[in-house]
C-alpha cells in the first residue's frame, strides 16, 4: 500500500453511498441461544467414553490415545453439529465413519507398539464399546429433540428473505413442522418479486436489520429472488453482523444432493453459510499467536528497523516514523505506523493522494524501503496493540474507504475482520495502483474461507513475495 494519493484509480465514479441504519438488536435469552440437541449429543459421547474406559479396563496411556482419537475424529467429522433434520439414520454413516477412523488409528498404534498374537488391545475394545453405547443412545437424543421442538417450542426464531412462492412455502413448512427447529416470525421481501399470498407472519418492508432487531431472530433463511447477487450477499453479511445463523435455499434445489454443510427442511434443501470468523474459538488462537509473533519480530528486527531509520534520517532528516489514519475492523479508525519513505513537503497530501509512483520526493532510500517492504515493519506495533492482524485485508484511508464503498459492491464488507499487515490480495500481486474491485473480491473470499491454515499459507506466500518478488 502507499502513503500518498493523487486521485482515485481510473473508473472510480462518485455516487451516493448507501448508509446502513444503526439498529438496536433485542438480545435473545441465554437459554434460547443454547442448542439442546448439541449439548445432549456431547453429553452422550462424554458418558459413553467414561463407561467405555471402565468396561475395557484400559490403562492411562491406552485411554488417552483412544479417547483423543475419538474426540478428534468426531469433532473433525462434525458429529455434534447444529442441525435442522434430526434423523439418526441420516446421521449414522457420518457418526460411524468418524468412530471407524478412530478405531483404525488405535489399531495402527496397537500393531506398532503391542506384541503380536495377543488379540485386540484395550484401546480397540474401548472404541468398540464407545461406538455401541453412543450409537444406541443417539436415536433417543434425536427423538427427544424432535419432541422438545414440537411440544416445548424449543425452536429458533427465523426470518425469511426473498419473494415468490419459494419464500411463502418455506414459511408455511416451518410453521407446519416445528420439529425442524425453526419458527417463522417475519418476512423481508425482495424489491422485484411479488409477495407470497396468505403469509402467517409480519412483512418487514423496512429491511432485514429492522426485522432482526424487532423480532429478536436468531436465524435468517434466504429463499429464491430475482435480486442481484450483491444485494443478497449484502443481506447475508448484515445477518452475520447482527449475530444470526444463515441458511440459503439453493438454485436448482430439486437437483441438490445431501452433502456436508447441507441440511433439510422437509423436502427443501438448505445450505448453512459459515458465520463471522471473529466469532469462532480459533480466531482467538489467531489473535494470540499473531500478537506473540509480532512482539518477538519487533525484538529480533529492532536492529534492522534502527538501520532503516538511520538511513531515512541521513537522506531526508526527521521525523522517521510516518503516521497515517486508516480504517480498521467495524469502520473504526486507528493510527498506522510506517518508516517514512517520502521527503517532507510543505503541503501534506498523504490522506488524499493515491500513489507516489514516480514522485520526485521518493529518494533512493525510500524506493528501497518501499520495494523491500521494510517500511511496513513498524506496523508490527499495530499488531501488538490490536489495531491490526498479521493477516487480513489491507487497511485504507477514510476518504478512499468512503469513495470505494460507494463505487464497488461489498467493498465495505472487508471491514468485518481486522485489517492486516499482509493479505490474500497482496500475495496475488494486488499492491499499489491495482484493481480495487479485485482486492475487494479477494478480501471477501478470505473472510468467507478463513482458517488458520489459510493464514499460514498467506504468510508463506508473503515471504516468497518479499524475497523473490518479480518486476510487474
Amino acid at each position: 500500500m502507499t502513503e500518498l494519493s493523487t486521485s482515485a484509480p481510473a473508473g472510480a465514479l462518485p455516487r451516493q453511498r448507501r448508509r446502513r441504519p444503526v439498529v438496536t438488536v433485542r438480545k435473545r435469552p441465554l437459554l434460547a441461544r443454547i442448542n439442546a440437541v448439541v449439548v445432549l449429543l456431547l453429553a452422550v459421547d462424554f458418558a459413553s467414553l467414561l463407561i467405555a474406559v471402565q468396561v475395557a479396563d484400559a490403562g492411562l496411556t491406552e485411554a488417552v490415545v483412544a479417547g483423543s482419537a475419538l474426540v478428534t475424529a468426531r469433532v473433525a467429522g462434525r458429529v455434534h453439529r447444529r442441525r435442522l433434520w434430526l434423523s439418526w439414520l441420516q446421521d449414522l454413516p457420518r457418526s460411524m465413519a468418524a468412530s471407524g477412523f478412530a478405531f483404525a488409528f488405535v489399531t495402527g498404534v496397537a500393531l506398532v507398539t503391542g506384541p503380536s498374537g495377543q488379540g485386540m488391545s484395550a484401546g480397540q475394545w474401548l472404541v468398540l464399546v464407545f461406538m455401541a453405547l453412543s450409537e444406541s443412545a443417539r436415536p433417543w437424543v434425536f427423538a427427544l429433540g424432535r419432541w422438545g421442538r414440537r411440544r416445548l417450542r424449543r425452536c429458533d426464531r427465523a426470518i425469511v428473505v426473498g419473494s415468490g412462492e419459494s419464500g411463502g412455502e418455506l414459511i408455511r413448512t416451518m410453521a407446519r413442522y416445528p420439529e425442524f427447529g425453526l419458527v417463522p416470525v417475519g418476512f423481508v421481501p425482495s424489491t422485484s418479486d411479488p409477495l407470497p399470498v396468505n403469509l402467517p407472519v409480519e412483512v418487514f418492508h423496512e429491511g432485514l436489520a429492522e426485522a432482526i432487531a424487532r423480532q429478536g431472530a436468531g436465524t435468517v433463511v434466504f429463499a429464491h429472488s430475482r435480486d442481484d447477487d450483491s444485494s443478497v450477499v449484502d443481506a447475508a453479511i448484515t445477518a452475520h453482523r447482527l449475530g444470526c445463523v444463515t441458511l440459503v435455499l439453493p438454485r436448482l434445489s430439486a437437483l441438490y444432493p445431501d452433502r456436508s454443510g447441507n441440511d433439510r427442511l422437509r423436502s427443501h434443501p438448505l445450505v448453512w453459510l459459515p458465520g463471522a470468523p471473529t466469532a469462532r474459538p480459533t480466531w482467538w488462537v489467531k489473535r494470540t499467536v499473531e500478537a506473540v509473533l509480532a512482539a518477538v519480530a519487533l525484538c529480533v528486527l529492532a536492529p534492522v528497523i534502527a538501520l532503516c531509520a538511520l538511513a531515512v534520517v541521513l537522506e531526508s532528516g526527521f521525523p522517521v516514523i510516518f503516521r497515517q489514519v486508516r480504517v480498521g475492523v467495524g469502520g473504526r479508525t486507528f493510527l498506522l505506523y510506517k518508516l517514512r519513505s517520502v521527503r517532507q513537503d510543505s503541503v501534506d497530501d498523504s490522506q488524499t493522494r493515491w500513489s507516489v509512483a514516480g514522485d520526485r520526493r521518493v529518494g533512493p532510500v525510500g524506493r528501497f524501503l518501499r520495494k523491500s517492504s521494510l517500511d511496513e515493519l513498524p506496523q508490527l506495533w499495530n499488531i501488538v496493540r490490536g489495531d491490526m492482524a498479521l493477516v487480513g485485508p489491507r487497511p485504507e484511508r477514510p476518504v478512499f474507504v468512503e469513495e470505494f464503498s460507494a463505487v464497488h459492491d461489498l467493498y465495505w464488507a472487508r471491514h468485518r475482520v481486522p485489517t492486516g499487515l499482509t493479505g490474500l490480495a497482496q500475495v496475488h500481486g494486488l499492491r499499489g495502483d491495482t484493481s480495487i474491485a479485485d482486492r475487494a473480491r479477494y478480501d471477501n473470499y478470505y473472510i468467507a474461507n478463513w482458517s488458520l491454515w489459510l493464514d499460514l499459507k498467506i504468510v508463506i506466500l508473503t515471504v516468497g513475495e518479499v524475497f523473490c518478488r518479480r518486476q510487474r
